[in-house]
């Protein structure tokens, strides 16, 4: 394999699954020692659930980043997307959305299902993970959020344009662009104008509208001025993406 990013990587180990499950964690993470038993019940629970996932503790050097949350893992109708993975609390529940460090599949379910090709960045390619989860549920299958089935994360150094917590306009315009690819996809027309129209009027604090620039412009200066301009520039080229493959 000679394709970089993480979309080639888990394409490429999907094409070997033979089993029935199969699990992804990521390269900076350590499973429990429970992990794969506590999957394998949800799945044995249920042959309608096609996708589990579930907790990540998050380690800043030592600690824990603390917090908890109820939401987890939404994808609200005008398109704010929810995560908090990270943070999730309370009994196993159906979402929408799973995170790439914690999620397991029905080989059943995924069936030739591949991770989307067309997510951008060198490395990361954050949101692949989002496509592959909506489109599960879209065919009628369960996805289960579990605080129980839990890694431990390590947030490593990324060796490609994303540098984490370091703005980059090439990452932060290929974030918002693998977004807004992926709802305008799952989106019904009316929805997508809806979101259009929330995406650039107001935004969130990873894509940036109007009044989400307003609101950090006294804090972050200059570096609100690029974010608004790098998620703009992911929005129009999610656009021409998504009607190029329309076409």
């Amino acid at each position: 394999m000679t394709q970089s990013g993480v979309v080639a990587a888990l394409n490429a180990g999907l094409a070997a699954v033979k089993g029935d499950i199969v699990s992804i964690t990521d390269d900076d993470a350590a499973p429990h020692i429970d992990w794969l038993e506590n999957i394998t019940a949800h799945f044995l629970s249920d042959s309608c659930i096609g996708a589990v996932g579930g907790k990540d503790w998050v380690y800043r050097g030592d600690k824990i980043e603390d917090g908890t949350c109820q939401v987890v893992g939404r994808l609200q109708w005008f398109g704010r997307v929810i995560g908090n993975h990270h943070l999730g609390v309370g009994t196993a529940r159906e979402v929408d959305i799973l995170k790439g460090v914690n999620m397991s599949f029905r080989t059943q379910a995924i069936a030739n299902l591949k991770f989307d090709e067309r997510m951008r960045g060198s490395g990361a390619q954050v949101h692949f993970e989002m496509a592959f989860s909506l489109t599960l549920k879209r065919a009628g299958w369960k996805i289960i959020y579990d605080p129980n089935v839990i890694v431990d994360h390590y947030p490593a150094q990324r060796f490609d344009e994303d540098k984490r917590q370091i703005f980059n306009a090439i990452a932060f315009t290929n974030l918002v662009h693998n977004e807004t690819l992926v709802l305008l996809e799952h989106f019904s027309p009316i929805q997508k104008i809806v979101f259009i129209f929330w995406a650039i009027v107001i935004g969130n604090r990873e894509s940036f509208g109007i009044m989400q620039w307003l609101r950090l412009l006294p804090t972050q200066g200059k570096i609100a001025h690029q974010k608004l301009q790098a998620s703009l520039r992911g929005r129009w080229q999610a656009w021409q993406t998504y009607n190029m493959i329309s076409d």
